[in-house]
């Protein structure tokens, strides 16, 4: 175990390399740079922009050296803490993911133990009885979760919330605490506001999870050792956990890989729509300005988080899973 994951981890170096190479590549690919942009967005509303502080940023940063020289800058500066300069923001990126960054792994976190507390009972139960009413009702629950998206749900529910209530529902907290210092106050607002996007985004997470552990679970309780413990005359509870369940759970660890840079990450779509103050339209809008610092840091600790998710689901798989055995292909 121990070799697997110092090799591992070794493997993890090139293929961050690989990534930040390609992140790096696919920002410059599209003509101009953020100046360009920024320069042509404000002669398009009639507004003079200071050429002279555009070049002394673009002589500051590197902009005049060839891309090669650019990218190196940018990897070197990462590992020493340095994730650049945000053009858009005016501020170091370290500054500008500030608040957002807590806010979106809040959300994320709340989230994803909703989506696990809700889904989990309601796919055993459904494995269970399957083809009851109460299946049957689940399912029928559950496909509409799938079926819908988060962002039209959560139109769906501002609309309502305004005819029903006159509220307009949106953001984490009040806007008397946007952009202020954390506070008791600002911090049971954000608590609040939480419930909105945790029941929106937690929706169809939840539907897809209960369908699939469902389904998991099933396939194992009509697998021969199931049979054979039940003919044995054991508890039906120790059946069902002794290992079926765990089995069944092996795509709860799996999805470990995705749900790491899924915590910081969140979901932009539905966080534009509620106006969100995470790190998901940032994100995108550094992209569309081609703000590359912001862009390319934020692209790499999406990797980061992903390389070490999928490490972390191999390893507790094989903890979970006595049939799993790294290396297991090299002895026969």
């Amino acid at each position: 175990m121990l070799r697997y994951i110092l090799w591992r981890i070794i493997t993890m170096i090139p293929t961050l390399l690989l990534i930040s190479a390609l992140v790096f590549t696919i920002i410059e690919l599209p003509p101009g740079d953020y100046f360009e942009s920024y320069v042509s967005e404000l002669r398009a509303m009639g507004e003079a922009a200071d050429l002279a502080e555009i070049e002394l940023l673009k002589e500051r940063y590197g902009f005049d050296e060839p891309m090669i020289v650019r990218y190196f800058h940018w990897v070197g500066g990462m590992l020493v803490g340095d994730f650049g300069y945000s053009f858009e923001y005016r501020l170091p990126v370290s500054e500008v993911v500030g608040d957002r960054l807590w806010l979106t792994i809040l959300v994320s976190v709340v989230t994803i133990t909703f989506t696990w507390l809700i889904a989990f009972p309601i796919g055993l139960y459904s494995a269970t009885h399957q083809y009851s009413w109460g299946d049957y009702g689940l399912t029928f629950m559950g496909m509409i979760g799938i079926a819908v998206p988060n962002f039209i749900l959560a139109l769906v529910m501002m609309y309502l919330a305004n005819i029903w209530f006159g509220t307009s529902i949106g953001h984490l907290m009040d806007q008397a605490y946007l952009n202020q210092p954390m506070s008791w106050d600002k911090f049971f607002s954000i608590l609040e506001h939480l419930w909105i996007p945790v029941l929106i985004i937690g929706t169809a997470g939840t539907a897809a999870m209960i369908r699939r552990l469902r389904a998991n679970l099933l396939d194992e309780l009509k697998k021969q050792y199931v049979v054979t413990a039940r003919s044995k005359g054991l508890h039906p509870v120790k059946v069902l956990t002794k290992y079926p369940l765990r089995m069944a759970l092996n795509f709860f660890i799996s999805d470990i890989g995705s749900i790491l840079p899924a915590v910081i990450s969140g979901a932009e779509v539905t966080a534009i729509v509620l106006s969100l103050e995470t790190t998901g339209p940032m994100l995108i809008k550094a992209l569309q300005s081609q703000d590359m610092y912001l862009a390319g840091s934020f692209l790499m600790f999406l990797a980061f988080l992903t390389v070490v998710g999928v490490l972390v689901s191999d390893i507790a798989l094989a903890l979970l899973d006595p049939r799993i055995r790294f290396g297991a292909g090299r002895h026969r």
